[in-house]
């Protein structure tokens, strides 16, 4: 393989919902890393891999739902550790909890968390997982049978672990958030976490006391019986990934089945939202 690779710019709008499904779809070709960008991503694939009709059954690209213009260029071989450093800063919420990359200085924080980002898609929503960091850290999860649902890179899963919560099973629908959960959950020397490739197919008889599901408002609303059926008597459901404007969607699909709303967090236009059963 050659060291050179060939850089894809992608301005996508809406940006948030649009990046997950074109880095999905980008994930089932040759493109083997992404970065978040303020208009939307950059992907990369070798050079040795490419060709110039790559994207041509990307469908997203032909979608009338989404606005998207890209560019393309030649690049020498990526500096990895760079990138990731470029594109992720550390969470702190409250002085509690500290989640960092190895590149980040250790702190005393009460819960220290320690990801290795990689394909550092993801520090744009730093809002969501804050707030859903606010909620596990007011919770009494000590015992609770738990799910995190698009975890992503598993932080909520870690720390839901760290508070004493098991068994915890973790689901991403993407391979690479499947292979970096498992990757973080041994770095943070978990014991009680289960992780799992797929969607909320993966549910099925499966019963929880308390699940958090950091994903976004489409697919939250799709799912949202599949979380309901599986929540326990008593049981917690924490729901993020969406904006302000979305909270009667979101709060609609869940009290008609029967949930109590709680409590809100609100994040530079972006939600959390606790409901109980």
């Amino acid at each position: 393989m050659s060291n050179i690779y060939i850089a894809y710019h992608f301005s996508i709008e809406p940006k948030e919902l649009g990046s997950e499904i074109l880095i999905a779809e980008l994930g089932e070709l040759a493109f083997e890393s992404f970065t978040e960008t303020e208009k939307g991503i950059s992907a990369f694939v070798q050079k040795d891999l490419w060709d110039e009709m790559i994207l041509e059954n990307v469908n997203i690209l032909h979608s009338e739902e989404f606005e998207i213009d890209y560019s393309y260029e030649e690049i020498d071989q990526v500096n990895w550790n760079e990138e990731w450093e470029k594109n992720f800063e550390p969470i702190d919420v409250d002085g509690r909890c500290h989640v960092r990359a190895p590149f980040h200085e250790k702190t005393d924080a009460e819960f220290d968390i320690l990801i290795e980002p990689k394909m550092s898609f993801g520090t744009g929503h730093h809002e969501t997982t804050h707030m859903m960091i606010q909620h596990l850290l007011e919770i009494d999860v000590n015992g609770l049978k738990t799910l995190d649902m698009g975890c992503g890179t598993a932080i909520l899963a870690i720390l839901a672990e760290m508070k004493g919560a098991q068994p915890i099973d973790a689901i991403d629908i993407d391979n690479w958030c499947y292979l970096n959960s498992i990757e973080n959950a041994e770095r943070n020397n978990c014991k009680h976490i289960s992780v799992y490739e797929g969607d909320a197919s993966l549910l099925k008889d499966k019963k929880y006391d308390l699940i958090i599901a950091n994903i976004n408002r489409n697919i939250l609303l799709n799912d949202m019986q599949t979380y309901v059926d599986c929540l326990n008597p008593k049981g917690t459901l924490l729901l993020s990934g969406f904006y302000t404007e979305d909270i009667p969607f979101i709060d609609a699909s869940c009290t008609e089945k029967g949930l109590t709303y709680v409590k809100k967090f609100e994040r530079n236009n972006w939600v959390s939202l606790k409901y109980v059963n």
